[in-house]
């Protein structure tokens, strides 16, 4: 190639660059338009919608069908990427010191509504993972509309797409446990709330550190940006909003680390009812907290105690949540349905989709509670909005299955 053909090249590759560039800004710049057009169409205030003062006497009779409304995770698999010839030997545990930082893990801004991919996407870089946030969202997110990757979602794509990897997720953590995973070299993801301009949103951060003499952990914000200083009461405050969720990823010979690590946590069901007790009591000490009560809600529901969570989460609801409440935690679902509540669940689902139309769990348990009051087109018609929304959501195949449709 010639000096002149390349002196040529620069300014058509500069150009090229600056139309991504732009193009990539007119893209948030749309996203940004359309959720004002909605908002404008669709003013709803700040909060969701308190319990109708007849919500006992709702109580539809069970349809005689057989319906199981859990989301299985049943995605698609892939090819895992292939395994780094190099890894380190596992070191043995540690007393959490003063302050430690973990170093490996290359921050990522996140693309429209990607917090999820792009989070996961750092950490799976701190273990020499080779992809980026596409490789997660084009399994977990292919429609940059939808607002939402859960939890169980981020667990099971590194489970099943970074196969020599393993992922897990409890609830009710603390402070002090996540510095313990941190000093024995385990970053860990955890879901908070968090504020942008247009309010509370939910959110994905990545621990990689903390400084005790500063009460600080060093996050990776995939949207304000690397190495962030986030004090620990201030974390604690966001954690408590999404029940202290957090994720663990591992190599599989540190498995027995992880366990080790979470003590009492590492059975689920005993992490639940730590996490019960806990919410339980915070719903009492900090009783005009509502996310105390929907903690208590989402913690009762684990148990199938579906009239008690129903009520705590009727208190939340009381109490005043975020419109946006339901774009990522759907306990109030599960419990108004298994209670009966089935046009409650229709009520909050439609608030939730006339504000945004993207979520496919809302339109899943609305779907559900619409086929047992019998309107089963209305069912077909929203299990079926679900997959254009999220194709691999298959939950909603299932459904449609089972009520004898097709996708």
């Amino acid at each position: 190639m010639t000096r002149k053909t390349l002196l040529w090249m620069i300014p058509v590759i500069a150009l090229g660059g600056l139309l991504f560039f732009k193009y990539d800004s007119i893209r948030w710049r749309m996203a940004q338009l359309r959720g004002w057009v909605l908002d404008t169409a669709h003013p709803t205030g700040d909060t969701l919608p308190t319990p109708a003062l007849d919500a006992a006497a709702r109580v539809a009779a069970a349809s005689p069908a057989s319906v199981n409304p859990a989301f299985d995770s049943a995605l698609p698999t892939a090819t895992p990427f292939p395994k780094p010839t190099v890894s380190p030997t596992p070191l043995p545990l540690v007393t959490p010191p003063p302050a430690v930082t973990l170093t490996g893990a290359k921050w990522e801004k996140q693309d429209i509504n990607n917090c999820g991919p792009a989070t996961l996407a750092m950490y799976l870089s701190f273990y020499g993972w080779p992809g980026t946030q596409k490789d997660v969202a084009a399994v977990l997110h292919p429609n940059e509309r939808d607002k939402n990757v859960r939890w169980d979602e981020l667990v099971y794509y590194v489970n099943t797409h970074a196969g020599w990897l393993g992922a897990l997720f409890r609830v009710g953590g603390t402070v002090d446990e996540m510095k313990a995973f941190i000093a024995n070299g385990f970053p860990v993801v955890i879901e908070t709330g968090y504020q942008v301009d247009t309010g509370w949103v939910g959110h994905y951060l990545l621990l990689t550190g903390y400084d005790d003499a500063r009460g600080i952990f060093i996050v990776q914000d995939a949207t304000a940006g690397p190495d962030r200083k986030v004090p620990y009461d201030q974390i604690d405050k966001q954690w408590q909003e999404f029940n202290r969720l957090y994720i663990l990823v591992y190599r599989p010979e540190k498995a027995e680390a992880i366990t080790a690590l979470l003590g009492p946590n590492a059975d689920e069901a005993a992490n639940r009812r730590r996490a019960l007790t806990t919410a339980e009591a915070e719903s009492q000490s900090q009783p005009d907290n509502p996310y105390a009560w929907f903690n208590f809600g989402s913690n009762l529901n684990y148990f199938d105690r579906y009239a008690e969570a129903a009520t705590a989460f009727d208190k939340a609801r009381d109490l005043g949540l975020p419109k946006r409440m339901l774009f990522y935690q759907f306990g109030p679902y599960r419990a108004y349905f298994n209670v009966g509540r089935y046009q409650d669940v229709i009520e909050l689902s439609t608030f939730t989709l006339d504000y945004r139309p993207d979520l496919e769990e809302s339109y899943f348990w609305r779907g559900w509670a619409e086929y047992m009051l019998g309107d089963r087109n209305g069912a077909v018609t929203d299990f079926r909005n679900a997959l254009d929304v999220n194709p691999t959501f298959n939950d909603a195949k299932t459904a449609l299955g089972s009520i004898g449709a097709t996708p």
